[in-house]
């Protein structure tokens, strides 16, 4: 695997900000091994600290627009690109925005995707996961997940492609099947299992109660979903 995202410093991520982890470092992996980023147009959606667009960037992109929606992230991921050497557009507004930009070449996206439980459970959560924003996504993972699915033909140029990371707890199935329904070639092209985070360690009983997760089970699954535009 590639370590494109080693030399990112971020050790200074506020704790307002998603420290890039797992899913990120795996996102990157397979952004580089594909050799999807040289000389493309490359849109970073729900950046958090910067560490995938700084990466597409240092990967040959020709172009890198990265969206966040906190303002602290923003400046965070600025600091970030500009720390690293690299030209990365952030701008301040939701994934959403992305489609002002379009059409990309490749779009790459970790998105809120934790089903959230319907009891506050953020105090048992330690500061350092990041602000709940960057991982509750509705009681099925999908309040994000669905709706940017439905936009990947509205984000991409013809033949581009479209990387989602997300957990298994947030339903593979339906996110191959929504992009599929919307005309994009879609497979699973990466896994890995990983131990629990905090947030995962918080609901991991209510997980498995939901059906959400097997039951017994100490790992998490992260897939990446890459799409392709006809």
């Amino acid at each position: 695997m590639t370590t494109a995202y080693t030399d990112l410093d971020t050790t200074t991520a506020a704790a307002e900000v998603y420290p890039p982890q797992e899913d990120s470092h795996l996102l990157i992996d397979v952004l580089v091994d594909a050799g999807l980023a040289p000389g493309a147009r490359v849109a970073d959606l729900c950046t958090g600290s910067g560490v995938v667009a700084v990466a597409a960037a240092k990967a040959g992109a020709a172009q890198v627009d990265a969206f966040e929606i906190c303002p602290t992230a923003v400046a965070h991921a600025r600091s970030n690109a500009s720390a690293a050497g690299v030209d990365v557009t952030v701008h301040r507004g939701s994934w959403a925005r992305a489609v002002e930009f379009a059409p990309f070449d490749v779009v790459v996206a970790n998105p809120p995707y934790v089903p959230q439980a319907p009891v506050d459970d953020t105090a048992v959560i330690p500061g350092e996961a990041g602000p709940a924003q960057a991982w509750n996504a509705g009681v099925d993972g999908r309040l994000i997940l669905d709706p940017m699915c439905a936009a990947a033909p509205l984000l991409l140029a013809d033949g581009g492609s479209m990387l989602i990371v997300h957990s298994e707890c947030s339903d593979v199935t339906r996110t191959l099947t929504a992009l599929r329904g919307h005309g994009m070639n879609a497979e699973v092209v990466a896994q890995q299992m990983i131990p629990f985070g905090p947030v995962m360690t918080a609901r991991a009983a209510w997980l498995m109660r939901e059906g959400l997760l097997a039951p017994g089970c100490e790992l998490e699954r992260l897939v990446v979903v890459r799409a392709d535009a006809p």
